[in-house]
């Protein structure tokens, strides 16, 4: 399975985060720092990094239900990890209403909106997208 950039991919991704009811409306114009993986030509999965200042906020993570349980989730999220790495991001923030125990096993902690730093807090998934019942996570990535 190849993790490959997602710019190209934008209709896709937007069919398969509608189709997770995965907000879908406020992607960035760019993809990127989104990924996907594709089985022949059928796009199997999706993750974004949006980046504000020193951190990044994960995003869209989603399989198609036809191809779970076959590592695609995490493939990408290492991915995802890796591009923050190598961004020197400090850490990555993310917003879930269904998945805290996935990323709880992934390594990120849950905390409370407060701890969120500001220039995150200002992306549309934290001030209107995602519903205040989400849980707010974090993984360091970078020692802070």
């Amino acid at each position: 399975m190849k993790v490959e950039q997602a710019d190209k991919y934008r209709e896709s991704i937007i069919a398969l985060l509608t189709a997770e009811k995965l907000p879908a409306t406020d992607l960035p114009d760019q993809l990127e720092n989104f990924a996907v993986t594709k089985q022949d030509e059928e796009i199997t999965g999706v993750i974004g990094l949006e980046i504000y200042g020193d951190y990044g906020l994960l995003r869209s993570l989603a399989v198609d239900n036809n191809f779970r349980n076959q590592g695609i989730a995490n493939e990408l999220l290492l991915h995802i990890e890796q591009l923050a790495a190598a961004k020197n991001l400090k850490a990555i923030y993310l917003l879930t209403e269904t998945a805290s125990g996935y990323f709880t096993r992934k390594g990120y902690q849950k905390i409370t909106r407060e701890d969120v730093p500001p220039e995150v807090k200002q992306s549309s998934e934290f001030s209107h997208v995602c519903p205040q019942s989400a849980i707010a996570m974090l993984k360091s990535i970078n020692k802070l």
